[in-house]
């Protein structure tokens, strides 16, 4: 009887302690399994691409630069002068974003502006004000809406800007909400195509047409300049005409008053 009941309370231990086991068990594949998700998601997190990440991957050797280029005045970005080619540099100082123009501006054509221009072209730059990239670090889908606009931009302006073969140097500079507030593309070479011969003499067609139109006008208004010279000669002459008269109207009304005053003063006035 005691064998018995020894092996059945030993028999209940023995499944008590397996389900325990089999719960323990359980709670820890739940709980490892947590943390391995929890491992997964942060180390996605860390791997995801950055907005510069991004740029530069797309563009390998493209320059990015974290500062307000909006402070640039749009007078002083256009210029000739402007140092664009600072910001194809990796330390650019932020004194460029207080430039301002030195004297009267160069010509594109001088040597020295296109030797500048030509020193970076077939580059890129970027400017990313402070507060986009605080943003776009918190919100990948951001940088990837920012990255897809800039591409487009550059595809854009290249296939409907750009001519065949040129080479271009391109500096974006981007406002706080990501929109592309100001940009300069410098290009160099290409291939320069003379007119075709049909083209040629449409181009001859429409300069003589402008000169045919060009010379009717000005027939027009010479003749109307002539007309309204010699209205004015045929006004000014009536108008002599007219004092003319006048003063002989007014002369003979004075021998009139003469002789009168002259018969009174005689005592032939009746």
């Amino acid at each position: 009887m005691d064998l018995g009941l020894s092996n059945l309370t030993n028999n209940y231990y023995l499944n008590y302690v397996n389900k325990q086991s089999k719960s323990a068990a359980a709670n820890n594949s739940v709980g490892f399994n947590g943390i391995l998700s929890a491992k997964a998601t942060e180390e996605t997190a860390k791997t995801q691409c950055s907005f510069k990440d991004m740029w530069q991957s797309r563009f390998p050797g493209a320059y990015y630069h974290t500062m307000d280029g909006t402070s640039i005045s749009q007078g002083a970005w256009d210029r000739n002068d402007f140092p664009v080619e600072k910001f194809f540099q990796d330390n650019t100082d932020e004194s460029v974003l207080n430039w301002t123009s030195n004297g009267v501006e160069p010509a594109a054509t001088s040597s020295q502006v296109q030797s500048r221009w030509n020193s970076t072209l077939g580059q890129k730059s970027i400017i990313v004000p402070p507060e986009l990239e605080e943003k776009m670090n918190n919100d990948p889908e951001l940088a990837k809406k920012v990255m897809a606009n800039v591409e487009n931009f550059i595809a854009t302006y290249s296939a409907t800007s750009v001519r065949p073969g040129r080479i271009c140097s391109w500096v974006i500079s981007l406002d706080e909400n990501g929109e592309i507030e100001k940009y300069r593309v410098t290009g160099g070479g290409g291939n320069l195509v003379g007119p075709t011969e049909e083209e040629q003499r449409q181009f001859e067609a429409e300069q003589a047409a402008k000169q045919k139109r060009r010379e009717e006008y000005m027939r027009i208004v010479k003749e109307s300049s002539l007309k309204r010279a010699e209205a004015e000669h045929e006004l000014r002459s009536e108008q002599i005409k007219e004092n003319q008269l006048k003063e002989k109207d007014q002369h003979y009304q004075q021998r009139i008053y003469d002789k009168v005053v002259e018969s009174y003063e005689k005592g032939t006035l009746l």
